[in-house]
């Protein structure tokens, strides 16, 4: 029975199954912290709690999972070339606003590590909070952090501003498909792509590019800003 568990077919089927059930909880119920992220992670910890699987044993069947990053968000690029006319007379708005997305993003994380004395790990590890998991463990990684902590806190800020992110975008009264793509793409990377495709294609088209400037920007950014600061 462990040796069937522990294979890569078997953690395939679990790592995709819970996802999908965690989609038809969140249908049934429309209660927005069952969020199928969140669900499918709770119960992939209960199974590995349960079976007593070495999280280096599940890492290895859920690889497949884990390359796919890179090529889904290379893959945003499509929907972006089908509203290239959206973007004329708009790059220089864009790149300011991404520029001062990923600013905000880098300071606000070292001020808040400052004020509670958190160590220097723990800043180069929260630094790329605000980019997709695929880049932010590659910065995390380059720049002294810990990648695996990184990626949970990359995929709680985009389950967080996948819920809030369109109401906070409702109550300020934003009505341009730009700016909504750009406000989700930058703050809640693949998640807020994925909630922005539901506002209209030019908002998710605009969030699939905020992804990949966000990382960018913030690639160059952290190393200049944290020794700037520092």
């Amino acid at each position: 029975m462990k040796a069937l568990i522990e294979t890569p077919e078997f953690i395939l089927v679990l790592i995709f199954g819970s996802y999908l059930f965690g989609q038809w909880i969140f249908k049934k119920t429309k209660i927005a912290i069952l969020h199928p992220l969140i669900i499918s992670i709770a119960i992939i910890i209960l199974f590995l709690q349960f079976t007593h699987m070495d999280y280096d044993k599940f890492q290895q069947g859920g690889q497949f999972v884990s390359f796919l990053l890179g090529p889904s968000v290379v893959a945003l690029g499509y929907i972006l070339y089908e509203q290239m006319s959206y973007l004329k007379g708009n790059v220089v708005s864009i790149l300011t606003s991404v520029f001062v997305g990923s600013v905000t993003g880098i300071i606000s994380v070292i001020g808040l590590a400052k004020l509670t004395g958190a160590d220097e790990a723990l800043v180069m590890t929260l630094e790329p909070k605000s980019v997709t998991t695929a880049i932010a463990i590659n910065i995390s990684t380059q720049s002294g952090g810990m990648p695996s902590l990184t990626a949970v806190i990359v995929l709680f800020c985009g389950i967080y501003g996948g819920i809030v992110g369109p109401y906070v975008l409702r109550i300020l009264g934003i009505k341009s498909s730009i700016a909504k793509g750009l406000a989700m793409g930058a703050s809640a990377h693949s998640v807020g792509t994925v909630k922005a495709m539901e506002m209209g294609t030019i908002e998710g088209a605009i969030s699939g590019l905020a992804i990949g400037l966000m990382g960018v920007m913030t690639a160059l950014l952290i190393p200049f800003i944290h020794s700037l600061i520092s």
